[in-house]
C-alpha cells in the first residue's frame, strides 16, 4: 500500500480509462481520494495525454513531483486499436456527432483497403479535427464547432510507424496504429475514408501503449482506488 510520501515524492499510475469518462474526471477522482485518505489540503495530480470520452484505454496519471515528467510521457510513441466505419462522415470524425453525409462503398475491396493503408505510413501531413481541444485565438476549436463556425485549420506533420488492418467486415474495419505525439486517430479515419473515395468515421478507439507502458498493466479508476486508496 502506498504512503502519503510515496504520492508526494511522485508516482506513475497506469489507469485503464473506461468509456464515457473524461480524462479530467479520472484525475479529479483520484486526486479527491488521495486527499481524503491522507487528509491533505492539496496534492499535484495530472495526466500525460488526453483520451476522448468515447475512447478507452491507457491513461498515465502522475502525482506529486512526477507531474514534472508529464511532458516527457506525452512525447512518447503511442499505440491504438480501434474500428473505422466506412460510407459516412460525422462533423466530429467520430460518434460524438450524428452522420452528416453518406458515400458509396461498393467499389471498396479488401485489396484497395490494404493498398490505401500504405499512403499513411511514415511522415505525413494531418489536419486536426474541428472538434478538438486545440485553441485558435484563445478559443477551443470544439467551442467554435458547436457554434457552427468554420475556420481554416493548418495541417501538422505527424509520424505513423505502423498502420495495420486487423479485420475487415465492411463497412467496419478494425485496425492497429503506432504513431507520434499529436496524431489524431479521428483525423486518420476521416482521411482514410477520403483516400478510398468514400467517407469514414472513427467508431471505436482504445489506447493500448504509451512508450514502454502497456494497458495490460493498468487498472480502471475505481479498481485502482479500491486497491490503493480505500
Amino acid at each position: 500500500m502506498l504512503t502519503v510520501e510515496d504520492f508526494k515524492n511522485g508516482q506513475v499510475l497506469l489507469i485503464d480509462k473506461p468509456l464515457n469518462w473524461t480524462s479530467f474526471q479520472v484525475v479529479n477522482k483520484i486526486r479527491w481520494h488521495i486527499r481524503q485518505k491522507f487528509n491533505l489540503k492539496k496534492i499535484k495530480v495530472g495526466h500525460a495525454g488526453t483520451l476522448d470520452p468515447l475512447a478507452s484505454g491507457l491513461l498515465i496519471i502522475c502525482t506529486g513531483n512526477f507531474t514534472k515528467k508529464i511532458d516527457e510521457y506525452q512525447g512518447q510513441i503511442k499505440e491504438y486499436t480501434g474500428e473505422i466505419t466506412l460510407g459516412a462522415t460525422t462533423p466530429s470524425y467520430d460518434m460524438e456527432t450524428e452522420v452528416n453525409e453518406t458515400f458509396e462503398t461498393e467499389h471498396i475491396s479488401e485489396e484497395l483497403i490494404h493498398y490505401t493503408v500504405k499512403q499513411f505510413i511514415g511522415d505525413i501531413e494531418q489536419k486536426p479535427p474541428m472538434f478538438s481541444a486545440l485553441k485558435k485565438d484563445g478559443v477551443r476549436l470544439y467551442d467554435m464547432a458547436r457554434e457552427g463556425k468554420e475556420i481554416e485549420i493548418s495541417a501538422r506533420k505527424i509520424s505513423i510507424s505502423e498502420f495495420e488492418i486487423t479485420k475487415i467486415d465492411l463497412p467496419k474495419i478494425e485496425f492497429r496504429v503506432v504513431c507520434s505525439k499529436g496524431t489524431y486517430i479521428r483525423s486518420l479515419a476521416y482521411d482514410f475514408g477520403k483516400a478510398l473515395n468514400s467517407g469514414a468515421y472513427l467508431s471505436k478507439l482504445r489506447r493500448t501503449k504509451i512508450g514502454k507502458f502497456n494497458v495490460e498493466n493498468a487498472l480502471e479508476p475505481l479498481k485502482y482506488i479500491e486497491k490503493q486508496l480505500s
